[in-house]
């Protein structure tokens, strides 16, 4: 037996190793005009789980991409897997106000 700080990393390695992997399913419209996430699933060894984020669906899939057969409608809506990555999160300020254009140039607005 151990204390609990040690069983609790023991624990934390446990689920660190078992941990499925987070995607979600993005349906896109047209050729990259706009996207929006569908679903979130978790990728598990044997098989995998899709939620909508719209209630009312919910999948038991052998792979992650089976998930895409559910969410892609007519010729442009297409379903591509995104695989979560944490290092891609955003702060919320960048969220808020994105600058595609970059920095404004510095004005100078003299009356002379």
């Amino acid at each position: 037996m151990c204390g609990e700080p040690r069983f609790t990393e023991i624990l934390e390695g446990m689920v660190a190793d078992a941990a499925p992997r987070v995607f979600a399913v993005v349906q896109e419209y047209g050729d990259r005009v706009d996207a929006r996430i569908a679903a979130w699933g978790m990728a598990f060894e044997s098989h995998s789980e899709v939620v909508s984020v719209e209630r009312g669906m919910r999948m038991s899939l052998q792979t992650p991409e089976c998930a895409r057969r559910g969410f892609a409608w007519g010729s442009h809506i297409h379903a591509r897997l995104v695989w979560f990555n944490a290092d891609a999160i955003t702060s919320a300020e960048e969220d808020e106000a994105p600058d595609v254009a970059g920095p404004m140039p510095e004005q100078s607005f003299d009356e002379g």
